[in-house]
């Protein structure tokens, strides 16, 4: 009777083992498609006026990228980041990493205000534990 219970003990060990590695495969995989994704939009953003400590334009970028987040539904999220990105949206998100990278401050402020909405959303979703 032990070993019954043993046996189906260590195969739902291994089932949930395996099920939590593709799930963190999963997650390391995509988790910086969200970010890059926002990020894209700060091209948008005029440079002169990003430079300010206001930062109104990064603003109505956070406030699109909190949106598209909150009016999607989990597998629009899922299904969006499973298509890999074009050409030249990755060129797009380089750049705009590389502004982030050069302004702190606006990197801050843009990751201020879009990280709480972004990771509530992948939580509700099961993207994160």
């Amino acid at each position: 009777m032990t070993s019954g219970i043993q046996a189906r003990l260590m195969t739902w060990k291994r089932k949930k083992n395996m099920k939590m590695n593709r799930l963190d495969s999963f997650r390391w995989r995509h988790a910086g498609c969200a970010w890059m994704g926002a990020a894209a939009l700060v091209l948008f953003a005029d440079a002169a006026s990003a430079q300010s400590e206001s930062f109104p334009m990064m603003d109505k970028v956070a406030e699109r990228v909190v949106a598209q987040y909150q009016n999607s539904s989990c597998q629009q999220i899922m299904a969006k980041k499973m298509t890999p990105p074009s050409p030249q949206q990755m060129q797009m998100e380089q750049k705009a990493v590389q502004l982030l990278r050069t302004d702190p401050a606006m990197r801050q402020h843009f990751i201020n205000r879009v990280s709480a909405p972004i990771a509530n959303k992948m939580f509700e979703c099961g993207m994160i534990p």
